[in-house]
């Protein structure tokens, strides 16, 4: 495996970041995940877009993108895959222990592993914890991801694999890696981004695509919802079969069947929406 490392690919035994790197002691750092399609990124303005936004909110330098671009590239052309995940990572670099950053200059990795396809349905969970709509890093996506491994290990724990949030008002928010949709009443509907979800990539497509209504949603609405399904990167569009001890019928859904022939239809028209 070939891996970009701070200006060029090297081979992953020898791609070496420092203990003492920022992105590693404190989690000060952002990074995209980017889906590949023989070798081609899904996306990627909108996610390279997300990820000066992210830099930008953490404070970090503003990355150069043109290299960002140039390592996507070079790292997709020396590893082939079907299928892949492309994570590009930004941090803060070699610093001080402690929060503090120090003077070096940023760490950029861009690394390709294989990605199997989704099934077309999953089971998830809520868990109790919440998201706060107005932290520091809302909004962000960021490297501070040990809260959603946390969450995640519980889905796993009750087979199903994604584990899904409300926010400090007991709204509906998002799950670990997901934006989440619901259908009532063959209206479709999506939390809003002041509920502190992500601004997911995925979301935004089927938003444009779909026509979903950006709205407010107690937790309580996936006790009665018709449908829900899911978003991200690798899910694309994944219906929910199963939500804590709810099983939904008919899954998935005309709503959500629609979502995914369309969403499914036009990321095959256009690879960079």
């Amino acid at each position: 495996m070939k891996i970009w490392l701070d200006g060029g690919l090297r081979d992953a035994h020898s791609a070496h970041v420092s203990v003492l790197d920022h992105g590693l002691t404190v989690g000060d750092g952002v990074f995209e995940t980017v889906k590949t399609t023989h070798g081609t990124p899904f996306a990627l303005t909108r996610h390279l877009d997300r990820l000066a936004t992210s830099a930008r909110g953490l404070g970090l330098p503003e990355p150069d993108l043109d290299e960002v671009r140039r390592a996507c590239a070079a790292v997709t052309e020396a590893n082939p895959v079907e299928r892949g995940r492309l994570r590009i990572t930004y941090t803060g670099g070699l610093s001080p222990l402690g929060s503090d950053r120090g003077e070096a200059v940023p760490t950029l990795v861009v690394a390709l592993g294989e990605a199997a396809r989704r099934p077309d349905s999953t089971a998830v969970i809520t868990v109790p914890w919440t998201r706060n709509e107005r932290g520091a890093l809302t909004g962000l996506k960021t490297t501070s991801y040990a809260e959603n491994v946390v969450a995640l290990a519980r889905a796993r724990q009750q087979a199903a694999t994604e584990s899904l949030f409300a926010n400090t008002h007991g709204q509906l928010c998002e799950g670990t890696g997901s934006n989440v949709f619901v259908v009532l009443r063959g209206e479709l509907y999506t939390p809003p981004l002041s509920s502190g979800c992500l601004a997911g990539i995925t979301r935004a497509l089927t938003v444009e695509w779909t026509g979903a209504q950006e709205t407010e949603l107690p937790l309580d609405v996936l006790d009665r919802a018709d449908e829900v399904f899911l978003t991200s990167t690798l899910r694309d569009v994944q219906a929910a079969s199963k939500i804590d001890g709810r099983t939904l019928p008919g899954v998935p859904g005309p709503v959500t069947a629609k979502a995914m022939r369309v969403f499914e239809e036009r990321s095959a028209a256009e690879v960079d929406p």
